[in-house]
């Protein structure tokens, strides 16, 4: 079971946005990711962070969709899964102002490098294939309003790294915003992305968890 902690910022002009405190395994029904995030600790020497600022819990079934997803960030929080594309409540502490929507979309997305693990879950992408459209429901701090995105994923490199505990398979994606034409990259390992835009790992206290 995978822990650590990631680093956020702006990819724009790499403004801290705070950490991300994760926990997460692989298990015969699927993989689970749950997270705590906080404030920029502000003392700029990569400290234990600031004050709390959200959580996300994710859930995957055994083909990589969105089983369950629970986010919260300020004063909003957002309980969704895969029915009928992607369904959701998002809603207020008190409830006043909770409102449910749904897309026939593929799977949600966000900041949190959780969403980028079951993305890649989802479309088991080989390198050398071509590259795969998909639709997302994209929730964002701090207010977690839902908004509809098109990407493309395309697995462009598969490398193994040697360690001391074997080797460690990194996935190398290309992923094209289709509205804007911006395109990143992502570096992943496993259950963990070891880099991609506004994304640091900065701590893992054992190796990624291997899909089946």
């Amino acid at each position: 079971m995978p822990r650590g902690r990631y680093s956020l910022h702006d990819p724009h002009d790499h403004t801290p946005l705070g950490e991300e405190h994760f926990h997460c395994a692989t298990g015969p029904s699927g993989w689970r990711y749950v997270s705590q995030l906080t404030t920029p600790s502000g003392d700029g020497g990569g400290g234990a962070g600031g004050e709390p600022a959200g959580s996300v819990d994710l859930t995957l079934d055994a083909l990589g969709r969105p089983l369950r997803l629970q986010l919260h960030a300020g004063n909003w929080q957002v309980r969704g899964g895969a029915l009928d594309g992607v369904t959701w409540v998002r809603t207020d502490p008190t409830g006043e102002h909770a409102t449910e929507g749904n897309v026939p979309a593929h799977a949600f997305t966000g900041t949190s490098p959780a969403f980028a693990v079951a993305l890649s879950r989802m479309l088991r992408l080989a390198p050398g294939e071509g590259a795969k459209r998909v639709r997302l429901v994209a929730f964002t701090a701090p207010v977690l309003a839902p908004r509809t995105l098109d990407q493309s994923w395309a697995l462009v490199d598969r490398t193994a790294h040697p360690t001391d505990n074997g080797p460690l398979t990194v996935d190398e994606y290309r992923v094209d915003d289709l509205q804007t034409g911006e395109r990143h990259t992502l570096h992943i390992a496993g259950d963990v992305v070891l880099s991609a835009p506004g994304i640091e790992l900065e701590d893992l206290d054992s190796p990624p968890s291997t899909f089946v």
